[in-house]
């Protein structure tokens, strides 16, 4: 299947060309890019074919589908004009800002009858497969709280990066719609809806530590409709922060660390803390795409991820600049 690259905006576009490069299954077919200049040097550098117009993708009959990673701002623009023209579509994290900008996505690809992928790699993690079974088997008993932390240091000055090594269209709010939340966040935030359920309201405080004009250390306390709570952590400032993921529950608790798993339940292990073997890691979302598209196989990423993590992440902004707690539209 022939694909075309829109953009290398996001940091994650030269990564997504490499999953391409793997995939026997796949083709890049060329490069689009907002900006000709660095379009031009990353087409080069793929050894892949320049397309000066974005038109030129779309009319192209034997390029079936995109993988968008422009600024998030651009997704409703792009995504809906990709599925007019009968392509399918691979796309960055977050979907859009707005639960209603969402919405108009998924009509154009409902109405077009294209595949819509979202990349939310955690999913198909050994680590997160095992703690959803824990939960799904009561092995936790009624779980209460899960709190998750994705945290790195993009935005701390060393010798050879002085503001960082995120790249600096990472800090324009208007492109971004926020900064560490929307971005680093949907991890944590994507990962607690999976495990917690349905989010109904959201309490957060997106703060920014370097006053480059969005958030870089932010905490949204996220609240679901069974009554577990979610303490959710990201941000840009952070040195050596490992990857954080508890559950825990009347029975028991999951901890993972790094990717290492302890559990301790009283249904498992005689109520001790054990290291448990792991599933087997599983596709990843492009995997998953093509495997949809060519096979029909249902993806482990659904509608439902998609939708909950624009609606945390909308709410959360909502609270932070109402210094309040957002509810959820529908669902409170």
């Amino acid at each position: 299947m022939r694909v075309a690259l829109l953009s290398n905006w996001h940091v994650h576009a030269k990564d997504y060309a490499a999953q391409v490069h793997n995939n026997p299954r796949l083709e890049l077919a060329g490069v689009w890019d907002e900006d000709p200049q660095r379009g031009q040097r990353v087409a080069k550098e793929l050894t892949a074919s320049w397309f000066p117009a974005l038109e030129q993708v779309w009319e192209d009959e034997t390029i079936a589908g995109v993988i968008v990673t422009t600024a998030t701002a651009r997704h409703p623009e792009i995504i809906t004009q990709a599925a007019a023209h009968g392509k399918h579509v691979f796309s960055e994290k977050v979907l859009a800002f707005t639960e209603d900008d969402c919405q108009v996505i998924l009509d154009a690809v409902d109405k077009a009858g294209v595949r819509l992928m979202l990349s939310l790699p955690r999913l198909s993690d050994p680590y997160y497969l095992y703690t959803q079974q824990a939960v799904n088997e009561g092995w936790l008993g009624q779980v209460n709280t899960v709190r998750c932390r994705v945290a790195h240091n993009g935005a701390v000055a060393t010798a050879e990066n002085p503001r960082g090594w995120l790249p600096e269209q990472f800090f324009d709010p208007v492109a971004c719609g926020g900064g560490a939340l929307v971005d680093l966040g949907a991890h944590p935030i994507y990962l607690a809806n999976r495990l917690a359920g349905q989010p109904v309201a959201v309490t957060a405080r997106l703060n920014s530590l370097l006053g480059r004009g969005v958030d870089d250390t932010s905490v949204a306390v996220v609240e679901y409709e069974n009554g577990v709570m979610g303490v959710l952590e990201t941000g840009f400032t952070s040195g050596k922060s490992p990857f954080i993921l508890e559950v825990h529950g009347s029975r028991g608790s999951v901890l993972v660390e790094d990717g290492k798993v302890r559990i301790r339940s009283e249904e498992l292990y005689g109520g001790q803390w054990e290291t448990p073997d792991l599933p087997q890691q599983q596709p990843l979302p492009m995997e998953q795409w093509v495997a949809w598209i060519e096979e029909g196989r249902a993806p482990l990423v659904n509608r439902q991820d998609m939708l909950n993590l624009t609606r945390v992440n909308e709410a959360a902004v909502r609270s932070h600049a109402e210094a309040c707690r957002w509810r959820i539209r529908g669902f409170t």
